[in-house]
Formats: structure tokens, C-alpha cells, sequence
């Protein structure tokens, strides 16, 4: 490892044998200096917290593979950086999908074959959420029509951020298999790539 300080670099070993504590000393030094770097590029504190603790997870889970070139600061900042980066064209992309339902909606309202159409389609997605366990379908209603956050649905529900993050997935994973018979329908699939 490169230019990196003796003390951080025996600390690393530590992480990368299981050591917590060494973990814990990386994300106390650099945690509050990762979210506002991170907010330089989102301008959303709670969006880059989640951001940051994201890349602890996988600095963590990765630490027996993961090689520093620079400096254990330099590695974090280049992930939180990545990750922000992603996470900004995985926001337009969805902005982008909004406004082509909204503009859909306005030229095609009026028609009555459409709307019974999108009335159908409506339906069979909130049969699909109502068909979750109680807990999968509670955390999903408040990411995707409350706009929570993980942090905020696991403060508000008194879960781990990991435990709802799970909960998510088991709750994509049931729409997508409720949904497949649908498949065949374009306006399905574009639900299903905004939803999921």
C-alpha cells in the first residue's frame, strides 16, 4: 500500500483479519468528512448519511479483498464519490420516467379505452402490494409513496437499516413475481422499472 501512514496501515490489517474495533476507528476518523463531501454533490444530508454507510458496509463485507493504492482516505472518498455519482443518474433516470408517465397521462386521459386500461393496470399493482407480508408491504409503501429513506423507515419502524434493506428486496422480489403474467404489457413494464 502507497503512501499510507504506518499506523493506518497496521490498522487495516486489524479490519481486514475481523478486528471491529479497527473498523470502528476508520469510520469514526473519516464518517463525518465522507457525508459532507458526499452533500457537496447531492445537497441532501440524510441521502449522502445513507450513501456513506453504504460504502462502510462494503468496506467492511470487502475488507480481506479490498487493495489501497493512496491512502485509506483517498479509497473512501473515490467510493463515496462513485456511489454519489450513480446514485445522482439512478435519480434522473426516475425523474426522467416521471415526467414521460405524467406527460402520457395528460395526452391520454380523456380517452376511455386508456383509462379503463390504466384503471386495470392501477388495480393489478395495488393487488401486487397488498399481496406482501404485512411488515414487506409496510416498509415498501414508505419508500416508494412516502419517498423515505432506509434510515428514516428503520428510525421510524425501530429496525436495522440492514433489516429493512432486506425487507425491500424480499418486497421487489414478490411484485416481480405477481407481475409476470403481465410482463407482455409495455405499460407494466414501465411501471415495473419505476417501481422497482
Amino acid at each position: 500500500m502507497k503512501n499510507i501512514n504506518d499506523e493506518e496501515r497496521f490498522i487495516f490489517r486489524r479490519m481486514a483479519e475481523g478486528d471491529r474495533e479497527a473498523f470502528r476507528f476508520f469510520f469514526e476518523k473519516y464518517y463525518v468528512d465522507l457525508c459532507n463531501f458526499v452533500n457537496i454533490y447531492l445537497n441532501d444530508p440524510a441521502t449522502a448519511e445513507d450513501i456513506v454507510q453504504d460504502v462502510y458496509v462494503y468496506f467492511w463485507n470487502k475488507k480481506e479483498n479490498i487493495y489501497i493504492e493512496t491512502s485509506i482516505k483517498s479509497y473512501l472518498l473515490k467510493a463515496s464519490k462513485n456511489k454519489s455519482l450513480n446514485y445522482l443518474r439512478n435519480k434522473k433516470v426516475r425523474s426522467g420516467i416521471q415526467d414521460r408517465l405524467a406527460k402520457e397521462s395528460e395526452t391520454s386521459c380523456e380517452i376511455p379505452e386508456v383509462q379503463e386500461d390504466n384503471h386495470r393496470l392501477q388495480k393489478i399493482i395495488r393487488e401486487a402490494v397488498e399481496s406482501l407480508p404485512e411488515k414487506c408491504r409496510e416498509i415498501f409503501i414508505l419508500s416508494k409513496e412516502k419517498n423515505l429513506t432506509y434510515k428514516e423507515i428503520a428510525e421510524e419502524l425501530g429496525l436495522s437499516v440492514k433489516t429493512v434493506e432486506n425487507q425491500m428486496g424480499n418486497a421487489l422480489k414478490k411484485l416481480r413475481e405477481f407481475l409476470k403474467p403481465y410482463y407482455d404489457d409495455l405499460f407494466i413494464l414501465f411501471l415495473i422499472a419505476f417501481f422497482c
